[in-house]
């Protein structure tokens, strides 16, 4: 067993050639496999899944090539899709892919396994390292995680046929690897993944504390709408109330507090429960909120107290809320009966039927509706149809004379004529009015309905308006500077589509090099979104939702960025397969740089060169067509979203005529020295002299001239990335209209830059574009000071004074010095007329006397620049973060500035 693992991190020369045979043994099985896993496929029928098209193979070898920069998916060899769901979201943790990769296995005779469970451990570390080395390194656009899943079987509850418990075995594989690493002093894997809580509480009368060790902390769904929900009922059982207070109450509960948390937190979400009724495990489809950035300050142990008040706090509040819904509520259903309105409608509705006029269906006014209705009777022996209005002939008028003509009469049938009949009375109106109302009437009822409508209005209005501040403040109870110190990111978020016997996983992983979330489905690896993720996972969509939370700390980038030289080794091992000096070697950890195609490419087409001509030929000949890479990027005419300069210094270089040796020993240390990227650290190690002339040629050493050009250049181009930094912040706060916090950095983009164009004109970027941004953030402060002062209570005028006095006062000098630019010019004078505006203006003696005191120093004509803030601090962003930002930015700059029809 011990001869057949293979050590990718060591420098022996057998085990590398070994992983590039295994590669390759690999490769060879893809023809065989096309042909067979059609058929393996089409045997899974039994599994039901809805989901085949994501892992079933093309019959075209060429489909199943891995694309460049794409990530690699886990084919699905029966049921696994929950195995790929948990392996991609760990594998994507770079901390985690180094102690895989770098796993140290048994070297002695001593060190063999002596139990059961180290003769587990070493073929499980072996597969799983085996697995990632091909997920990093594969031509395939996915690799089979077969051999994996069968030793890991010994962890599976259920059949191959069946829905694994993929909480199961998401335990059991941190235990296995808990074990695994139990032969290092510390073990990594549990500082990785395990933290610690203190539990707090009163068990009948008796307080204690324990303190316990947690992996995974499971949190219910089920009756709450968001994370944290979840986490304030986990954190509190029991009647707690008795736990903080004074008297020996027979009271039981208890608090968790966490006092060391994990730098990756994995929350478990139950969201499967037994139905005891119909006697079988249900799914909870509920939708649960949770957000991309948590922070987990209210259950840390040294916030107990503050944490205390506050949910006390929050509970009040929750209180007089639950109070003011049900008054609220009485105002929007009103009524005593099941149908009910809204009570202003209400009033409304009677306020309009008391103020028709009714309007009738006929004229006639004075018609009988007592009289009785009319027969209309057919004489049969003549089929006539005599006129009911005149009467026979010698009839009289007294009673007598009726009785006779009854008598004398043939008999009579009525006849129904519905229309006739039915129709309306002629004095209904033809919608509902008072039938009697007099104008004094109208006039009171119209004054009292209209005056109850707005009181009720009103006090609807309040009680929204007052039910929204609760909600507001109980929002922002947490949101205070001192309570935001324990920032964990969303890393991954592992999804279940399905019901509780069956189902599909899959899991969305955020890429920290790409910012943005990637959707791993089987052999499906998609770019995909924040709102897809969403949509997915919140639950109540497609019966889809997450059942587990990955988060990281936020303050520990090791986790998922850093010099992962084995990575670069896995990735080019076959185009160095037969070099056996050592020097190839210390080239290939070099590669650091963010842009590491080129170099790969140069490498590769040097193989030849080195066949033939040995390994300085081959090294000359990767630098050299290196060098005609970036040269065509520079020769290139692109827009500024794609600005090669900021991709590599030689790029820049090239742009603004270096002298051809200092490009030539920038190059050489990109391809030299293995501890040197094209990042802040490369560009501040450069520009040391000792570590410059350590690292040239001895004519290049006696060269001090050229030495100190080479100095100013490398500071040019650092002076040149903190320029497109300023910029790059402050336009990314102008689009999100955070003005205030913008403007400093586009000051100090403008003076940056102007010192550079002043050197030449492609040393910097359009200063047109810059100056504009910053006028019109300038115009758009001094318009939001403006606003405050307007307000006039005290605290609002002191603070738009003081951005005044602070930016806009010590800007207007920075504008005014270019006496050219005549934008600028009409910008100082807007804002200067925008307070000049007020003199005229009634307000408050005090705002009055802070006006005049303030107006001088806007109105002063000076061109003398007074001192500004020291500038904001910089982040330190790797190459390809910033290439992308800034694309991202200036692009939506290019958008936002198209007019609407496109032209």
């Amino acid at each position: 067993i011990v001869s057949d693992v293979i050590d990718l991190t060591g420098d022996d020369k057998d085990d590398l050639q070994r992983a590039i045979a295994l590669s390759l043994e690999e490769s060879n099985r893809a023809f065989r496999e096309t042909v067979l896993e059609a058929s393996i496929a089409e045997n899974k029928a039994s599994l039901k899944r809805t989901h085949t098209e994501v892992w079933s193979d093309s019959p075209n070898p060429h489909d199943r090539k891995r694309q460049e920069n794409c990530h690699v998916g886990l084919k699905n060899v029966g049921n696994t899709c929950w195995f790929s769901a948990v392996i991609q979201s760990l594998f994507n943790l770079l901390e985690f892919q180094r102690l895989v990769l770098h796993y140290p296995p048994p070297a002695r005779m001593q060190d063999l396994p002596r139990n059961q469970k180290e003769h587990r451990n070493l073929p499980f570390m072996q597969e799983l390292r085996c697995l990632f080395s091909l997920l990093v390194g594969s031509k395939r656009k996915y690799v089979d995680p077969s051999r994996a899943v069968e030793i890991l079987k010994d962890a599976f509850k259920s059949s191959e046929s069946q829905q694994q418990d993929v909480s199961e075995f998401t335990h059991k594989l941190l235990d296995w690897l808990e074990d695994a690493f139990q032969i290092k002093p510390k073990n990594p894997m549990v500082d990785l993944f395990y933290g610690r809580f203190l539990a707090v509480g009163v068990l009948e009368g008796k307080k204690f504390e324990n303190t316990e060790m947690f992996g995974q902390y499971p949190l219910q769904v089920n009756g709450f709408k968001d994370l944290h929900e979840c986490l304030e009922a986990a954190m509190i059982e029991g009647e707690i109330e008795s736990v903080h207070s004074a008297e020996n109450s027979a009271k039981s509960g208890q608090e968790h507090w966490f006092t060391e948390l994990p730098p990756v937190l994995t929350f478990e979400l139950s969201r499967f429960e037994f139905n005891q009724t119909l006697g079988r495990p249900e799914k909870i489809h509920n939708k649960l909120e949770f957000p991309s950035m948590l922070y987990m300050d209210r259950y840390m142990d040294r916030n107990r107290d503050i944490t205390r008040i506050k949910r006390e706090e929050i509970r009040r509040l929750k209180e007089h809320l639950t109070v003011l819904q049900q008054r609220l509520e009485r105002y929007l259903s009103y009524g005593s009966g099941p149908k009910r309105f809204p009570l202003a409608d209400v009033l409304q509705f009677a306020m309009e039927f008391a103020s028709s006029k009714p309007v009738c269906t006929s004229p006639v006014e004075d018609i009988d509706t007592t009289a009785p209705p009319v027969f209309l009777c057919m004489d049969y022996s003549t089929g006539e149809q005599p006129d009911a209005s005149v009467p026979p002939e010698g009839s009289g008028s007294g009673p007598q004379a009726q009785q006779q003509q009854q008598q004398q009469q043939p008999q009579r049938v009525s006849i129904h004529k519905p229309f006739t009949q039915s129709r309306v009375p002629p004095d209904l109106p033809m919608h509902p009015a008072p039938r009697h109302i007099t104008e004094e009437e109208l006039r009171v009822l119209e004054g009292c309905l209209h005056r109850w409508r707005s009181e009720v209005e009103n006090d609807t209005g309040d009680l929204q308006a007052s039910i929204s501040r609760i909600h507001r403040t109980i929002e922002l109870m947490y949101s205070d500077k001192s309570m935001m110190q324990v920032p964990y990111r969303l890393h991954a978020v592992l999804v279940h589509e399905g019901q509780a016997n069956a189902g599909h996983y899959w899991a969305y992983i955020f890429d920290p090099h790409q910012q943005r979330w990637m959707k791993y489905n089987d052999i499906s690896v998609t770019k995909s979104s924040w709102e897809e993720l969403v949509r997915d996972s919140f639950g109540g969509y497609r019966n889809a939702s997450a059942y587990c939370l990955m988060y990281i700390d936020d303050k520990k980038p090791f986790l998922i960025e850093g010099n992962l030289i084995f990575i670069f080794r896995s990735v080019v091992a076959d185009l160095w397969c037969d070099w056996h000096a050592d020097w190839p070697m210390r080239v290939l950890e070099a590669m650091m740089t963010p842009n590491m195609q080129g170099v790969i490419m140069a490498i590769g087409k040097s193989r030849s060169v080195y066949d033939k001509c040995g390994p300085e030929a081959a090294f000359f000949k990767a630098m050299k067509v290196e060098y005609t890479r970036l040269l065509r990027f520079a020769q290139e005419d692109t827009p500024p979203e794609r600005d090669y300069r900021l991709h590599h210094v030689i790029v820049y270089f090239i742009h603004n005529q270096v002298p051809k040796k200092i490009v030539e020993r920038t190059l050489l240390m990109q391809f030299a020295d293995r501890n040197l990227g094209f990042d802040e650290r490369y560009e501040k190690q450069f520009a040391c002299s000792h570590y410059f002339i350590f690292n040239c040629t001895l004519s290049f050493k006696n060269d001090l001239m050229l030495l100190l050009l080479a100095q100013m250049w490398h500071q040019d181009y650092r002076k040149f990335r903190d320029t497109t930094v300023f910029l790059l912040i402050g336009l990314e706060l102008f689009l999100k209209k955070s003005y205030v916090e913008s403007l400093m950095y586009l000051i100090y983009a403008y003076q940056y830059n102007k010192e550079l164009l002043a050197k030449g004109p492609y040393r910097g970027h359009d200063e047109e574009l810059i100056a504009h941004y910053r006028r019109e953030c300038l115009l758009k402060v001094n318009e939001h000071a403006a606003a405050l002062f307007e307000t006039g209570e005290e605290t609002e005028v002191n603070t738009g004074l003081s951005i005044m006095n602070e930016l806009v006062v010590a800007c207007i000098p920075l504008l005014l010095v270019d006496e050219m630019e005549e934008n600028d010019m009409v910008a100082v004078e807007d804002m200067r007329n925008r307070w000049c505006s007020y003199l005229g203006q009634e307000m408050e003696p005090n705002l009055q006397e802070k006006l005049t005191d303030f107006l001088p120093k806007l109105l002063d004509c000076s061109t003398e620049i007074r001192s500004f803030h020291d500038p904001p601090k910089l982040p330190s962003y790797s190459t390809l973060e910033l290439c992308e930002r800034y694309g991202r930015v200036m692009t939506s700059l290019t958008l936002s500035r198209t007019p609407a029809d496109g032209r």
